[in-house]
């Protein structure tokens, strides 16, 4: 019998004791995790832990794998060009609803080809029925439009492109 510390509930063991005795069962046997408790009623009552060894784990040997046939380097291509390279992207800062314009009958805070001012409003964003104004952080030409009117847009979700002005 070995006695080892360990993260028995005592109180789980007493309650176990009590519906012990109001059953009238003199003798339980507890194997959970490797941990046994033996436990006796009567006049010879004890309680007994008994650790299990913990099983060793078997593991396959390890092969070695052949080395892959290196390939023949090929010449480095340049990079592609993006066609939205040197633009500045606004982004939603939040979940919601895009809109272009305060109202359906309003025109558009901003139209491709527009000069946008740095603080100027793009566009509103509608969460939880609130109206939230999209603004420029940089002031530019507007590039392109990369949202829908009234479609649903995701934080961090591209709405605009803007070409930064040239210092």
């Amino acid at each position: 019998m070995a006695e080892k510390q360990s993260n028995i509930n005592v109180k789980a063991i007493k309650k176990i004791m009590s519906l012990m005795k109001r059953q009238e069962v003199t003798e339980l046997d507890i194997e959970q995790e490797g941990v046994k408790i033996h436990i006796k009623r009567g006049e010879e009552a004890q309680a007994q832990v008994q650790y299990a060894p913990p099983q060793p784990l078997v593991q396959a040997p390890l092969q070695a794998m052949p080395a892959p046939a290196a390939a023949p380097a090929a010449p480095a291509a340049p990079p592609a060009s993006s066609p939205d390279e040197g633009l500045s992207a606004v982004t939603s800062p939040m979940v919601g609803t895009f809109y272009t314009s305060a109202g359906p009958d309003a025109p558009p805070y901003a139209k491709v080809g527009d000069a946008i001012k740095e603080g100027q409003t793009l566009c509103i964003i509608e969460a939880m029925k609130l109206m939230n104004e999209i603004k420029a952080e940089a002031a530019g030409t507007l590039v392109k439009v990369l949202v829908e009117n009234a479609q649903a847009v995701e934080y961090g979700q591209k709405l605009f492109l803007i070409e930064p002005l040239k210092s």
